[in-house]
């Protein structure tokens, strides 16, 4: 089994022995994004594990126009070229199942999602989350456990059966279950939460476990490391639900009794770094993180915008906002159904939301081009000290101390790994596992 495989499996036993550490998860397909994932994890010398999602990355392209073989090829490519170890990457698949096909009948969205797994296992992916919660068009509604997890069985006896043939053993690791409401970040505004009950969790445990010694992969159950239920933290466009250990106390003692079982948390971004060092402690030892990172993308490309504005004329600046602003009006498709309201609340969801539904435009040509200007326009001269104190303080404390350079580049990259760094410290218990 490879050293990166091993290292999960490891990580799991370790918590449940414990040691309180764990591992985030960086969802993200923006090249900054990853780059400053890497970098992170070169400095500190620790595993990453980076995640595509069902939607963002399939066998047709997803709306990334990506498939897994060249999601693969471009982080692969990326750490490769910052000199970060091919054995410390770490790819994995999320909500793998029919996903993306919930319009079409069941038998065509799950011959869709067969493909897709074997599409990812194929890339070289080895974390699988395997998820068929959702309901397709001739299905009852919600579905039961037993035909989540009979679908679930199907795709994993075709994932083992891909790995074999590809890589000559199959050496993935599992992760099974899924959150409510529905991946990244809420569609309405949340008030409250229903964290996972125990029984819910245990429900899903056994009709998976059943499922799969009917489709004889007993085998492979202690390579299933991962739960996903949900403990109760959550965003919507401008709120966050806050982790309340006080309300999972049941659900996290229930996986005690699993010895290497822990739970993975999605939607844990903006959490407090407090809620996700604690999320952890409470066996929710995998977190998973993506709008916040390109929200923090986002938040420093406004920013040298800004900046930019201040030293230039308006002829010679970049534009940036105003070039997003107009291609997420001219193709509505990725937000009009998300934000609501007068025409002023959904121009601000537009820049400002937690959702972040502006990650869907970072690869338009357009904006492309205008980010490119940004960058290059303060890249020719200095930036003044005194507007990256007013527009990135964060980063201004790090170039007065000479531990960063004030360059748009490392300011960008700085800024999203402030969000990281909050990351790896709730997850400092992890040690390097032995090959």
């Amino acid at each position: 089994m490879e050293r990166k495989v091993k290292y999960l499996t490891t990580m799991a036993k370790q918590h449940k022995h414990g040691q309180s550490n764990g591992i985030y998860a960086v969802c993200s397909a923006h090249p900054l994004v990853l780059e400053a994932a890497i970098r992170h994890a070169h400095a500190e010398r620790t595993p990453l594990l980076i995640e595509a999602t069902s939607n963002q990355v399939d066998q047709f392209g997803g709306y990334t126009g990506m498939t897994p073989a060249d999601f693969r090829s471009i982080v692969c490519g990326l750490a490769d070229s910052l000199g970060f170890p091919s054995s410390l990457l770490i790819l994995g698949g999320d909500h793998l199942g029919p996903n993306r096909w919930q319009h079409l009948l069941a038998a065509e969205a799950m011959a869709n999602a067969d493909a897709l797994i074997k599409a990812y296992v194929a890339a070289g992916f080895k974390k699988i989350h395997l998820d068929c919660s959702m309901s397709c068009a001739d299905d009852p509604v919600p579905l039961t456990d037993e035909i989540v997890a009979e679908r679930a069985a199907r795709l994993a006896k075709i994932a083992e059966a891909t790995c074999g043939e590809c890589f000559g053993e199959s050496d993935l690791v599992y992760v099974i279950g899924t959150e409510v409401p529905v991946p990244g970040g809420a569609h309405e505004t949340l008030a409250a939460l229903q964290v996972t009950t125990p029984d819910a969790a245990r429900a899903t445990l056994e009709a998976h476990r059943h499922a799969f010694e009917k489709q004889g992969l007993n085998a492979i159950w202690p390579r299933i490391i991962g739960l996903v239920v949900q403990p109760g933290v959550e965003f919507d466009h401008a709120n966050v639900i806050d982790y309340q250990p006080q309300k999972a106390t049941a659900l996290s003692a229930m996986v005690e009794a699993y010895d290497t079982l822990v739970f993975e948390a999605h939607s844990t971004d903006y959490q407090t770094p407090q809620a996700l060092r604690q999320l952890v402690k409470d066996h929710f030892a995998i977190l998973k993180v993506g709008p916040a990172l390109t929200f923090a993308l986002r938040e420093a490309l406004f920013a040298l915008a800004a900046i930019e504005e201040e030293l230039l004329s308006a002829k010679a600046c970049s534009g940036l906002r105003h070039v997003l602003e107009s291609v997420m009006l001219d193709r509505p498709e990725y937000w009009q159904n998300h934000y609501h309201g007068d025409g002023h609340a959904r121009r601000l969801a537009r820049g400002y939301s937690y959702s972040d539904r502006v990650r869907y435009y970072w690869p338009d040509s357009q904006i492309d081009e205008a980010f490119a200007r940004l960058v290059q326009n303060l890249a020719d001269e200095p930036i003044p000290l005194p507007l990256i104190s007013q527009y990135l303080p964060l980063q201004y404390r790090k170039v007065r101390a000479g531990a960063l350079n004030a360059t748009p580049r490392d300011l960008i990259i700085d800024h999203i790994q402030d969000i990281l760094r909050q990351y790896h410290a709730a997850c400092v218990g992890m040690t390097a596992c032995n090959a």
